[in-house]
């Protein structure tokens, strides 16, 4: 990230939704590593009451978790935080880009396949964590 682009982003609150711990584990040091402050859930059953807690700049959540998958995740956040910047992951397979797409077109902000390259996750979080004009 640029020195500039740093600037406009400041350190966001990130949320980190997906059923494998390791992964999250991952991703957290990716993102702490770029500045970012990050919260992890193991589902999004109480997605709501995290955010009312530590409200979060961006939510990161996996498509594919039991008891509460990403889509009503997806769809759980924008009814209680409209405003809310979402980015859905899940892996490369055909079923999954379909899951992908469709969480896209009920409030997702962006998508992105797993497995990822570090740069990659941390150039996505910084494009939706630009302000929008």
């Amino acid at each position: 990230m640029t020195d500039r682009r740093a600037a406009e982003v400041g350190l966001a609150r990130i949320l980190v939704i997906d059923d494998d711990a390791a992964f999250r584990g991952v991703v957290r040091r990716i993102l702490e590593g770029g500045g970012h402050s990050v919260t992890e859930a193991a589902n999004g059953c109480a997605v709501n009451a995290v955010l009312r807690d530590r409200p979060a700049d961006l939510v990161i959540t996996d498509i594919f978790m039991p008891d509460m998958d990403g889509i009503e995740t997806i769809l759980e956040i924008r009814r209680e935080f409209p405003a809310a910047r979402i980015l859905a992951m899940s892996d490369d397979s055909a079923a999954s880009m379909l899951c992908l797409n469709a969480a896209s077109k009920l409030g997702a902000d962006a998508i992105i396949a797993k497995p990822f390259r570090a740069n990659t996750l941390l150039e996505v979080v910084t494009k939706l964590l630009l302000p929008k004009h």
